[in-house]
């Protein structure tokens, strides 16, 4: 097969099939994830991201380092794409020490001050106003700085998701609001939870930009998000993306996902499985083969295995770790405010 040197939505051979081994990487990271999970190496909750990776690929790839990046519970695959490293997350899970956050949070508490990774956040919507704050304070400062919110349809019915949208509208604030309907809310169907069928409503009621979108095509999902955080830059305000997805698995490791026909996960795994929309488009257009898809997914499934080998002969927090990181250091905190005044 003849290789085309030809763009996708202006993104060069290079960079897709890059997006392409991201979306495998994050497959096999949940994959190997769920395995570990089973057996008994990772202990608490855990959300997988397996169905959506086509949204947080062509989401994140828009942004810069000194973004930011707030997610709910089903994060590990937002921290990897904004740059943690996969071992760094396996530890957290694991709940070693060598973890992001030091093995305390798990699966639901990723953060990363220096790459901006600010949650999972384990309280539904909680991330919405933690978002409108970080927006509000790279205005304030000027910095150039886009946050990016990631939440589920759930959190579309708290009160934090009206009032942050609302204020973000009313200051114009850098933030891109990116709701993943995944079509149910743990156990609960879109369908039975609203009373429109869509978010469109919702974002005219704040005066803001709303868009629907293909979450099982990454690269409908990259112009849409390309043109939200453009304006969002632009110091144009905030935008609400409805990106319609859905999760392979249950809500949880712990969920059987009896609210849902065995006959409707077929469908979408058998003809809406991102990765594999993705591939037919690259291969139709000439822009990779099977061999460099088989490649990727070889080098996802190493760096799996590493990650978790890695967490596994990482060490325990030890016990004096109880103490550190419960209380802010108030002198720190005085001296930070002196500074300013």
């Amino acid at each position: 097969m003849a290789i085309s040197n030809a763009t996708l939505a202006g993104l060069t051979r290079t960079q897709l099939l890059e997006m392409h081994y991201m979306m495998s990487l994050l497959r096999r990271f949940e994959e190997k994830s769920a395995e570990e999970y089973t057996r008994g190496k990772i202990g608490g909750f855990m959300h997988l991201y397996i169905g959506q990776e086509a949204v947080g690929v062509g989401s994140i790839t828009n942004l810069l380092p000194e973004d930011r990046v707030l997610s709910s519970y089903r994060e590990h695959g937002h921290a990897i794409l904004k740059g943690m490293e996969p071992r760094v997350v396996m530890a957290e899970l694991f709940g070693k020490s060598t973890g992001c956050s030091k093995g305390k949070g798990g699966s639901m508490h990723m953060w990363s001050n220096e790459l901006g990774v600010y949650g999972g956040n384990g309280i539904v919507a909680a991330q919405l106003p933690m978002a409108a704050g970080l927006a509000f304070a790279a205005q304030y400062q000027g910095l150039n700085n886009v946050t990016m919110c990631f939440f589920g349809d759930g959190a579309v019915d708290e009160g934090a998701f009206h009032e942050s949208l609302n204020l973000a509208s009313l200051w114009k604030l850098p933030v891109v609001y990116m709701c993943e309907n995944n079509q149910y809310s743990m156990g609960m169907a879109v369908a039975k939870a609203w009373a429109v069928d869509s978010l469109m409503p919702r974002a005219a009621a704040y005066n803001m930009p709303g868009e629907q979108v293909d979450g099982m095509d990454v690269i409908a999902v990259y112009e849409a998000a390309l043109r939200a955080v453009e304006r969002a830059r632009n110091g144009e305000g905030p935008t609400l993306l409805e990106i319609k997805t859905y999760r392979f698995r249950g809500h949880s490791m712990t969920d059987p996902a009896y609210y849902r026909t065995r006959e409707e996960e077929h469908e979408w795994r058998n003809t809406r499985d991102p990765i594999g929309i993705f591939e037919k488009r690259l291969q139709e257009q000439g822009i990779a083969t099977q061999a460099e898809f088989d490649q990727n997914d070889a080098r996802a499934t190493q760096v799996a295995e590493d990650a978790a080998d890695f967490a596994e002969n990482s060490p325990d927090p030890a016990p004096a770790e109880l103490f550190t990181g419960v209380m802010v250091d108030n002198s720190t905190a005085l001296s930070f405010r002196r500074e300013r005044e």
